[in-house]
């Protein structure tokens, strides 16, 4: 009986240790998503201040690596934050984790770690994020984002797409296309994050979690880099 306790006892206190290393995980996971924004917002002439406004959601994926050397195939980690709102007109929101699969990054060579920052333009593009994997391009169009003050002189093609990407690598920011790679909500990294079984959607639409301590930065710095959504009224039905 002692026996049987005892290795209970050491059961326990694995499972308390791999669950806090997982917590952790995703804690820091949040924590520099909010600081690859930072520096990027930072960046003169970066991601025009028209489209931010004008954005429902932002999906900021740090540090994703090439699967192997000169070769596409990456995987990454990162969150999607939405503003709040039946017509996404509130303040941004809390968090929920995501993971990009399959994405083939040409310029990426030696193992070097690419930050990737996503502009969801409109609720259709939101919605399909929230309710299952998106292949980029196919299940929602996709688009390399234009750099500069304003997105005045871009395409129809970048001004109608529902995803807008950018890239900093090496120093280097710049719009890069990422169709063909999938998106998908990372359900066990929110349920580390939250302490529970929840979807994107009960996290991001439905409210059911407060902004985390670890999202402060990342909130707070895009309520005030664009604390409302300057879209076309008709455009958020």
């Amino acid at each position: 009986m002692k026996k049987s306790m005892a290795c209970l006892s050491v059961l326990l206190l694995l499972t308390s240790g791999a669950l806090a290393a997982n917590d952790a995980k995703e804690v820091e996971r949040v924590k520099e998503a909010g600081e690859v924004m930072k520096e990027i917002l930072n960046i003169p002439d970066d991601i025009p201040q028209d489209l931010l406004d004008k954005a429902e959601c932002v999906v900021v994926l740090p540090s994703v690596k090439k699967g192997a050397f000169g070769v596409g195939g990456s995987y990454g980690r990162g969150v999607m934050v939405c503003r709040r709102g039946e017509h996404y007109t509130g303040p941004w929101g809390a968090p929920a984790l995501y993971a990009l699969e399959g994405v083939s990054i040409g310029f990426q060579i030696g193992g070097q770690a690419t930050d990737f920052v996503l502009l969801v333009m409109n609720p259709k593009g939101a919605r399909s994020l929230l309710s299952s994997k998106v292949k980029l391009g196919a299940d929602a169009s996709a688009a390399a984002g234009p750099k500069g003050r304003t997105a005045e002189g871009a395409t129809d093609i970048v001004m109608n797409a529902e995803i807008l990407s950018y890239s900093r690598n090496k120093g280097l920011f710049a719009g890069v296309s990422l169709e063909g790679s999938t998106l998908r909500s990372d359900g066990s990294a929110n349920e580390n994050l939250y302490g529970r079984k929840l979807s994107a959607k009960e996290i991001i639409r439905e409210g059911k979690v407060g902004v985390p301590a670890a999202a402060m930065e990342l909130d707070s710095l895009l309520n005030k880099k664009s604390p409302k959504n300057r879209s076309e009224p008709k455009s958020l039905q």
